[in-house]
């Protein structure tokens, strides 16, 4: 019974004006293409949970404890005030248990809601097996964020760019809260349901902050550590959000929405994922600085509950929190087990050189942890797609006297580097393969490429394919917000 597996969310007992109850549209023909069942079973649930849920998960039947949940928002979006935004197309099925704690099942395509403005409330096979793929490949990666459980097909045919047939995502997160949902109840001056969304975040998500004394402040700093904990593990694996709308900010620190995202293949530190981003306000390099911007469109929003001072003393402090969480994050990449002053001008001339040739990024910091300096720098780093010119060769000099200054024996170093630079990541090519045999009926390619990127750290021979140089044609690729 599906009362075994899911329950009421808390979200759901304070009702209007923060949720609204909304019957999911079916799904014509709704047939599994992915589950997840390692997901699963961290949720304590049974083999066959698939045939179980798969009414709930494809929005064909609603869960058992009632009609799923809408909640309202609003945002910034490219930087400017968007108003009123809203669960679109999302719906909030239930709850699930995850070792003592509860985590949120949503729908994602589930069919319209009152804030769907002019969407049909679908999401597409493309966006979303991109969507699937990349909760779980960031994951394996160590990285907070939502979770992908499952993923439905259907023969119904929807319109994008193209014609495209409907799927419903089913994803999984401590919270769904966005910046927005703050951020909306400010801007429309109810003043009391900010607080009672406050107080509610912080009773499910922060109750450490409970005895602060001003809780609400001490929960935007902790959302300010987690956001800066966040960008730094994002640059450090050369992952781009490309539309990081404050309605695209979790409040718990997670990397939310899987649109037109992207991980570098060659390093351009201006690298742009989103080509509906004319503007460039979401390139890679930028990001910290969005983050940092759309943190004071949070603080904006609890101004009637904290003082503009103190709000502005943790947004002051911010770039140096950020700094010291990326730099510690690249010490690990580069096996550096002390920091010291010189670190960041170590960091930002590897990033500058890595930029100018064009080399690789994730295969770069893979090959640093095997340069030997008594190697040809050259036969070295082919695999990187660059060769390295004098620039490249006097900073592994200085790394490589770094590295003697440390004293840390080498099979340590290596192994440790191994841990902290993965082999593989979800380059846009290897998604758009798993797309094309899905968009076939073909389901191999997709399961093939989750198995590898649950083990992206791994020298495994088997997925070398996965691992190797994106081909040529990987560079035309197009992503846009309908990804």
């Amino acid at each position: 019974m599906t009362h075994d597996l899911l329950q009421a969310p808390a979200l759901a007992r304070l009702g209007a004006p923060f949720v609204v109850q909304v019957a999911a549209t079916p799904l014509p023909d709704a047939r599994l293409l992915a589950g997840n069942d390692a997901l699963a079973a961290s949720f304590g649930w049974p083999q066959g949970w698939q045939d179980t849920l798969l009414g709930v998960i494809s929005g064909n039947a609603a869960p058992s404890w009632g009609e799923p949940l809408a909640s309202r928002y609003g945002g910034h979006q490219f930087g400017v005030w968007a108003g009123q935004l809203g669960d679109g197309r999302a719906l909030l099925i239930g709850e699930a248990g995850l070792g003592g704690a509860r985590v949120e099942l949503q729908l994602k395509g589930g069919g319209q809601t009152p804030f769907s403005r002019m969407g049909d409330g679908r999401a597409v096979l493309r966006s979303s097996v991109r969507e699937y793929l990349g909760c779980e490949a960031m994951h394996a990666l160590g990285i907070p964020t939502t979770r992908a459980l499952s993923l439905v097909v259907s023969s119904e045919p929807v319109w994008r760019e193209r014609e495209e047939r409907a799927a419903v995502l089913c994803r999984s997160a401590d919270s769904f809260l966005r910046f927005g949902h703050f951020e909306l109840l400010y801007h429309k001056g109810e003043h009391a349901a900010l607080s009672t969304l406050v107080d509610y975040a912080i009773g499910q998500h922060f109750p450490a902050c409970k005895a602060a004394p001003v809780p609400a402040l001490a929960m935007f700093a902790e959302v300010a550590r987690r956001s800066a904990e966040l960008a730094a593990l994002w640059q450090s694996v050369g992952f781009c959000h490309g539309v990081l709308n404050t309605d695209n900010m979790s409040l718990t620190g997670l990397t939310l929405d899987y649109g037109p995202f992207g991980f570098l293949d060659a390093t351009r530190l201006d690298y742009v994922c989103n080509h509906s981003d004319s503007s460039g306000r979401y390139a890679y390099a930028r990001q910290s600085d969005v983050v940092l911007w759309n943190l004071y469109c949070f603080a904006s929003s609890l101004l009637p509950l904290a003082t503009e001072d103190a709000l502005r003393e943790v947004l002051d402090a911010w770039p140096d929190l950020y700094q010291a969480a990326f730099l510690a994050r690249m010490r690990e990449k580069l096996g550096l087990l002390a920091g010291q002053d010189e670190d960041a001008v170590l960091v930002a001339e590897l990033l500058s050189w890595m930029d100018r040739l064009g080399a690789d990024f994730t295969l770069t910091f893979r090959l640093l942890g095997e340069y030997d300096p008594a190697r040809d720098a050259a036969a070295h780093f082919a695999g990187a797609g660059f060769v390295p010119d004098a620039g490249v060769r006097a900073w592994l000099s200085r790394y490589a006297h770094r590295l003697v200054y440390e004293a840390q024996p080498a099979d340590a170093r290596r192994a440790a580097m191994r841990r902290a630079n993965p082999r593989l990541v979800l380059r846009n090519h290897l998604a758009e393969q798993a797309i094309r045999a899905a968009e076939a009926g073909d389901a191999s390619v997709l399961e093939r490429l989750s198995r590898a990127l649950s083990r992206p750290f791994d020298d495994d021979a088997e997925f070398d394919d996965l691992s190797a140089l994106p081909p040529a044609w990987a560079a035309s690729l197009q992503l846009s917000c309908s990804s």
